[in-house]
């Protein structure tokens, strides 16, 4: 059964056709045209940022805790660990920046990171003090998280279009 949409005067064919999984959505179409020099940029950025906290935690674990991790009792120890995971995924990342061929892996990683950490602030936003807190790291770490699967899906279509 076709239908025929003349009446708004707009459409020629079937409206569902164009909608279908079988054709490339805007989405997709955006991805793939991504600039590798974007790519490179957003990876970078990730990668100075997860630097910046990581050194805020093992220079000052004090003021870290009290202006972005205000959960629970304040542990230094266990924040200076957490500066080892972070510095970890900022290496990868600033290497990934200029070697293309980590892009993919060092952001799939990164991403697996971002929502196990956006999904534990969930189950604790409403545990830290002051409360808005909760929120705001768990929408940020959200926001971040998506911003990440944009990055790995452009990543990986420059990677099978052979672009570097």
């Amino acid at each position: 059964m076709t239908s025929n949409w003349l009446f708004t005067g707009l459409h020629r064919e079937h409206i569902v056709a164009p909608m279908s999984a079988h054709g490339r959505s805007p989405t997709r179409s955006a991805v793939a045209a991504a600039d590798p020099g974007i790519v490179a940029v957003g990876v970078a950025a990730f990668g100075a940022v997860e630097l910046a906290l990581a050194v805020w935690m093992v220079v000052a674990p004090r003021s870290f805790f009290t202006s972005i991790g205000p959960f629970a009792d304040y542990n230094r120890h266990y924040i200076r660990d957490v500066a080892t995971f972070q510095a970890a995924l900022a290496f990868g990342l600033l290497i990934a920046a200029r070697e293309p061929s980590w892009r993919v892996p060092a952001l799939a990683i990164t991403l697996v990171q971002f929502a196990l950490h956006s999904v534990n602030h969930l189950v604790d936003i409403n545990a830290s003090h002051p409360a808005w807190a909760g929120y705001f790291d768990f929408f940020a770490l959200a926001a971040a998280t998506v911003q990440l699967a944009w990055l790995l899906a452009a990543a990986r279509a420059q990677e099978r279009k052979g672009e570097r």
